[in-house]
């Protein structure tokens, strides 16, 4: 008995497609609104903007519904049984055959390039021939049985992934209050070490096995017309009509629409509850790294080098004669300080988390501590928003150029960095990092430009404590550099060794019993303490070694815990603290001058009065004479310039806008800037773009 197959309008057949777009906007709508409840006040949306966020939402949530459909469309406009008779049903075994022949014996897809590609193809034509020929040999009920089944299974992934992206958006929203960016990008990198972070920072396979439950229940109310979708089939041409006009959206929409029309508002809420987080993910990589002279203002080079040269000026610095360097010499007539200098970069550290910056949950006993002791510089912000971009910061001292950090990109080896410096004038030179260096490219970078990297590899089993995936607890790592720096003071010459630590970062968790607040409760706060105490701990025990009174402790965050705002870039979002503490030399101060990260790097040279070939874009945080107070911050595209209480900030499409500085936040507009804080708000950009383009960072020699 044969089943019939009805021959009907395409629309009965494309009808499983629309209702899987209809689906994909409704979920989208509804995730806008959740996340636009959770910000709840934060926000500050009115009724107008509210209705001009959701109706360019629609815009977005359809065109990604155009896309999320294709895969469906692809499978029902195959769905065709003239495959199985007349000419096509030896002309399409010969054509799979021959292909498959082809991908075997020849290099077609060379497996030099890619070898598990290669494979997964060939597996896969051979697959799909198999498949063919044994729906032909099995007769028509079989093929509808089958198809009735591929296509509910179908089905279920496609509502599966559209439900399983509501939730990441969600948990990306509560951790980074924006839609996906180049931070997923990079977490799409890191799947390893994301997932085991999402595992160990919520009930995931709870909310997973919820989320297959329900594509499972709305897989079975879609049965029937999964069963019309097999039986009834349209003519071919307003199948494949149908077909390439509904492609044709995606398709169009690809050329013609981008991200520009969710940047309405001067609420950055606004214009991130605009977006669809899947067509923001293209966005991010397709925007993956930018040419300043492409999307941003520019000036003549020349004269962007000389505002940059006269800024980097001073009376101990003799700039080379090339109209078209920064490079210089700086030179100290005080006696060289041969100390010991240890960097700890502290995750997400917000300076609001401490103390001395108004806290009153007691989270940092230990810093608050040693800032009493030493030297806490109140006024100092972050280059970025990513680790990354504060080691760039910390190593190279060069502003944030667009894109991806340097320290992820190819050609960043033998650059002009602090490690380079230090290790030429006899210094041991150490990147000690608890996680695995190989995460955002840090073994490859630092190992590539003057530092002997340790990351969590080099800690024995036995001496690990507690570690989760982002790497070993801090105090392990501390004790860890206990030891290295033990070893390397036994050679008799100096050391330099930035620790970057890692238990200040989600999932929060730690080794019971070292702090009040219970790893359990998976609380920034625990992290924060917990880090804290692990820091007090290596200071303690450090004092106890011969080494620590020649030694400068400088403790500094990566970057704030989080940028969340109205404005583009929130002052609020980027400042961080600074202590340096060495009982021996240093008597307690608060410094108060602006100053950026970038900044350290060539400070740590001053203090030690060691002079140098400089290519610094930082400056001498300790010199009256050259300081000019400015700081430099960041996302992946905009980039800001903090001088005389203004906020200059540049974007794409050479767009720029300004903000007052208010109660130590960017909030007022500033409708016409002065020219000159323009220019150098460019010219240090541009150079910076210049030289990375031009490879003129990788200087011969550093002595």
């Amino acid at each position: 008995m044969q089943i019939p197959i009805k021959v009907n309008s395409a629309l009965i057949r494309y009808k499983l497609a629309l209702l899987l777009a209809g689906f994909a906007v409704v979920v989208s709508m509804l995730t806008r609104i959740v996340l636009l409840f959770y910000s709840g006040d934060a926000a500050g949306l009115n009724f107008s903007t509210t209705a001009q966020l959701f109706s360019i939402g629609l815009l977005y949530d359809l065109i990604t519904a155009s896309f999320v459909i294709i895969p469906l469309l692809l499978h029902l406009s195959g769905l065709n049984e003239k495959y199985y008779s007349g000419k096509w049903i030896l002309l399409l075994p010969a054509i799979g055959l021959t292909v498959l022949l082809v991908l075997i014996f020849t290099q077609l897809i060379p497996a030099d390039f890619n070898k598990d590609l290669r494979k997964g193809v060939i597996f896969y034509v051979a697959a799909r021939l198999l498949i063919f020929l044994l729906l032909a040999w099995a007769g028509l009920r079989f093929r509808i049985t089958w198809r009735k089944a591929f296509l509910l299974m179908d089905i279920a992934i496609l509502f599966f992934i559209v439900l399983f992206n509501a939730m990441g958006e969600f948990l990306f929203w509560s951790e980074f209050s924006n839609r996906y960016n180049f931070i997923a990008v990079d977490y799409l990198i890191y799947t390893n070490e994301v997932w085991g972070n999402i595992k160990e920072s919520y009930p995931i396979y709870t909310l997973l096995s919820v989320l297959l439950s329900l594509s499972l229940l709305l897989t079975y109310l879609s049965r029937k017309i999964v069963t019309r979708s097999v039986e009834e089939q349209p003519g071919p041409a307003p199948k494949w009509g149908l077909f390439l006009s509904v492609l044709s959206i995606p398709l169009l929409s690809a050329f013609s629409i981008s991200d520009s029309m969710q940047k309405f508002s001067n609420n950055q809420y606004a214009n991130e509850l605009a977006g669809n987080g899947l067509f923001d993910l293209v966005q991010a990589f397709k925007n993956n790294e930018l040419d300043f002279y492409r999307f941003y203002k520019t000036i003549p080079d020349k004269e962007a080098f000389a505002i940059v040269r006269k800024a980097l000026s001073g009376k101990n610095v003799v700039l080379t004669e090339d109209e078209f360097s920064i490079e210089r010499t700086i030179q100290y007539e005080e006696p060289q300080r041969k100390a010991n200098i240890v960097l700890i970069s502290v995750e997400s550290l917000s300076a609001d988390f401490l103390g001395e910056f108004g806290n009153t949950k007691n989270i940092t006993p230990n810093l608050d501590s040693i800032a009493e002791k030493g030297w806490l510089f109140t006024n100092l912000y972050a280059s970025g928003t990513r680790t990354v971009r504060g080691l760039e910061a910390l190593s190279l001292s060069i502003p944030p150029t667009p894109g991806q950090s340097i320290i992820k990109r190819p050609g960043n080896e033998s650059m002009f960095s602090l490690g380079s410096v230090l290790k030429s004038n006899g210094y041991q030179t150490y990147y000690v990092y608890g996680g695995d260096a190989y995460f955002d490219n840090m073994n490859y970078f630092f190992s590539h430009n003057n530092y002997t990297v340790k990351d969590r590899d080099a800690i024995p089993a036995s001496e690990i404590h507690y570690e989760n995936i982002w790497g070993v607890a801090d105090e392990d790592l501390f004790s860890h550099t206990l030891q290295l720096l033990d070893s390397s003071s036994g050679t008799g010459a100096p050391f330099f060794a930035h620790v970057m630590t890692v238990s200040n970062h989600r999932p929060f968790t730690y080794p019971d019993g070292r702090i009040d607040i219970p790893s359990s409760n998976h609380s920034r706060e625990g992290g924060v303490k917990y880090t804290d105490y692990s820091i007090g701990k290596f200071l303690k025990e450090a004092a106890s070694k011969t080494w620590f009174n020649n030694t400068v402790f400088i403790v500094v965050a990566d970057h704030c815990a989080g940028t969340a705002g109205k404005m583009e870039l929130p002052l609020n979002g980027y400042k961080i603290p600074m202590i340096w503490y060495a009982p021996k030399w240093i008597q307690p101060a608060k410094i108060n001058k602006l100053v950026a990260q970038i900044d350290i790097a060539p400070s740590i040279m001053s203090w030690l009065h060691l002079s140098y070939n400089s290519m610094f874009f930082g400056q001498d945080m300790f010199d009256s004479t050259q300081i000019k107070e400015r700081a430099f911050i960041s996302t992946y595209q905009k980039l800001g310039y903090l001088r005389n209480d203004t906020l200059h900030i540049q974007m794409p499409l050479r767009k720029t806008v300004h903000y007052l500085e208010k109660d130590k936040n960017a909030t007022q507009l500033l409708s016409v800037p002065t020219d000159s804080l323009e220019k150098e708000a460019i010219a240090f950009y541009q150079v910076a773009s210049w030289m990375i383009r031009n490879k003129k960072f990788h200087p011969a020699s550093n002595n």
